[in-house]
């Protein structure tokens, strides 16, 4: 029984930490795209914040609680 709850405690954990990130970014900046139209994502971005580098931290806390979930549900 231990075992769901931590393996439940940390994959919302890992969760968290990936969502962080975006959450606790500058707030919103309304402004035109060279192509014309509006959008609020921020200037100079990328893709380079989807990185697995980037978060791995949060991924591996997430495997370790989909193990413990696993694990807990067997015994």
């Amino acid at each position: 029984m231990w075992a769901i709850l931590i393996g439940a405690a940390l994959i919302i954990g890992g969760l968290l930490l990936l969502f962080s990130p975006a959450l606790g970014r500058r707030p919103s900046d309304p402004h035109r795209m060279p192509q014309g139209g509006g959008t609020l994502e921020p200037r100079r971005q990328g893709l380079r914040y989807l990185g697995i580098s980037k978060n791995w931290p949060g991924l591996a806390i997430i495997a370790a609680g989909a193990i413990l979930l696993a694990l807990g549900g067997y015994s």
